[in-house]
Order: C-alpha cells, then structure tokens, then sequence
C-alpha cells in the first residue's frame, strides 16, 4: 500500500513526539484509574461515569494511533536559508490590500497547522496562493466573503 509522506517541521515533530509520550505514559494511566474507580461503583450498564471513561479512552487511543501513524509518514523539513520564496517551513508576512491588516504565517503541513497560533497549511487556501512565491507578489485568495488580496511583504 503507498504511504504519502508527511511534510513536517522540527518544531511540529517534537510537539508530536511529546504529546504522543504524555498520551502514552500519563493519559492512559489516568483513564485506566478512572475506569477502575467506576467500576468499583457497581453495574456497570448504567454507570455513566463508566460510559464516559470508556469514551475517554477510546478517544485517547485513537489519538496515540493517529500519532503513530503520522510520525510513521513524518518527513522533516527545514526552510531552505535565503530561498527567498514560501516554502515548506517559512515565516511570511502579509498584507491585506483592502484593509492594510498585517499577518505573519509559518507555513507547514497539515498535520502540524494551528491556526489559532498562526501555523498555516500548505493545503490550505492562503497556504496554496502563497506557496512558491516571492516577497513583492500580490495573491488572491478565494474565501466565502470574496476575493481577498494580500502581498507577501517578506518570506524568512
């Protein structure tokens, strides 16, 4: 079967390893506990502090699988120094030409994307509009609201 590779950066290989060890070694212990405790209370087919412990434990190892199977596909990237485009790895910074708003993105694989800290993917609309490109480009990004333009001020 043909495994894609992963494109991720030292950054997000190291927060993954660490969440993967914690899930492993303290979350699983702790479910465990929760579903003895629960246990202990009784019948268990209508204990619904043994309901949701199980619960919590199926979403844990679903979890420690999905990581397992990311890092198995984990390629390491690292930014190339002075490419001067938007790669895999890149710090960009933007500007949006209707409203002047300034945005600063590190662009990386979906996996590793949080953009509630400013971690874009590659695959995602401005990820894709960006990607390849040099510091001066103008791009247009489709979003629900419309067409948005930003020119990439600076690729680091």
């Amino acid at each position: 079967m043909f495994q894609r590779e992963i494109a991720i950066t030292p950054e997000g290989l190291r927060r993954m390893e660490e969440e993967l060890c914690y899930l492993r070694t303290v979350r699983r212990q702790e479910v465990a506990e929760r579903i003895k405790q629960a246990r202990s209370l009784g019948d268990i087919t209508n204990n619904p502090e043994y309901e949701d412990a199980k619960n919590e434990q199926a979403f844990v190892e679903g979890r420690i699988q999905e990581l397992e199977e990311t890092l198995r596909k984990a390629r390491v990237i690292e930014a190339p120094a002075g490419a001067g485009v938007v790669t895999l790895g890149s710090r960009v910074i933007l500007k949006d030409l209707e409203y002047g708003d300034v945005l600063e993105y590190t662009v990386v694989g979906a996996p590793e994307a949080d953009p509630l800290h400013n971690r874009i993917s590659d695959q995602c609309p401005v990820g894709q509009a960006i990607m390849g490109q040099k510091p001066g480009t103008v791009v247009e990004v489709e979003a629900p609201a419309g067409k948005i333009r930003y020119q990439i001020l600076a690729v680091q």
